[in-house]
Order: C-alpha cells, then structure tokens, then sequence
C-alpha cells in the first residue's frame, strides 16, 4: 500500500487520471480528468471556461480528488486556484495532448482554465488492508 508523500506522488504519476468532487450550489458533481503534473507547489491540470466544472471551481474551490488503480485509492483534499497568467504552462500542457491544439488554434489560449491545486492532504486505502487506520499525509501547504 502507498503509505508516504513520494510513494502517492509516485502512484498519482503513474496513474494520472482522477476523479474530483466539486459543489454546484448544494449539489456534489464528480468527473473524471486527467492530471498534467504535479510540481513543488500542488496538482496542476486545465479544464475549458466554458464549462460547468469551471464555475464550479471558481464559485467553490474546496475540491476532492480520487486516483485508483490497482485495488488502491487515494484521496486528496485541496484547494483549486486559478494560475490563469501562466501561458508557458498552457502551452506544454496543449503540446503534451496534441487532441487540444486544433481547440487553441481555433480560440486561443484564453479558453483555457488552468488551476494548480494547493493545501493538498492525502489518505490511501487498499483493498490489501481495508481496515487500516485512516491517515492523513500533507503533499503541498
């Protein structure tokens, strides 16, 4: 089981995809995205301004993320905040997901919602040790 902060980084890498919770008024909304990379600050990742999941995250920035794989889950609690002058950031994250460049070229770069996700505290469960006590780990203040 994951049980340090390099060893959840470690898994988060390997397994990028996540799942995170949001509030839309009084109700949770949950999907699935990917994570572009974590640095020494927080969790980094876009999502379009056009989207629910952007005013969601600019209206409350509490957010809960997941990452599973291989009958291990950890969970993350943090804060989202938008790191929207950062274009270099923008662009690596476009050049690392080709998908995305016919979307820029058509728009810009404006469209584009980049949040780091700070405070982050991290809890790990398996199914290897499903009754092992809840701890709480700090990846970013």
């Amino acid at each position: 089981m994951v049980s340090s902060k390099e060893e959840i980084l470690d898994f988060m890498r390997l397994y990028p995809l996540f799942f995170i919770a949001t509030i839309d008024k009084e109700q949770p909304r949950v999907r699935g995205i990917m994570m572009h990379k974590t640095d020494d600050k927080g969790i980094v990742f876009t999502t379009g301004k056009n989207k629910d999941f952007y005013k969601q995250l600019i209206a409350n920035p509490k957010v809960e993320l997941c990452f599973y794989s291989e009958n291990t889950q950890v969970r993350i609690t943090g804060t989202a905040i938008e790191i929207d002058e950062e274009i270099s950031l923008k662009q690596e994250i476009v050049s690392s997901r080709p998908f995305m460049l016919s979307w820029i070229e058509a728009v810009g770069y404006d469209i584009m919602g980049l949040f780091r996700i700070y405070e982050c505290k991290a809890t790990c469960w398996s199914l290897d040790m499903p009754l092992a006590r809840k701890r709480y780990i700090t990846l970013f203040e």
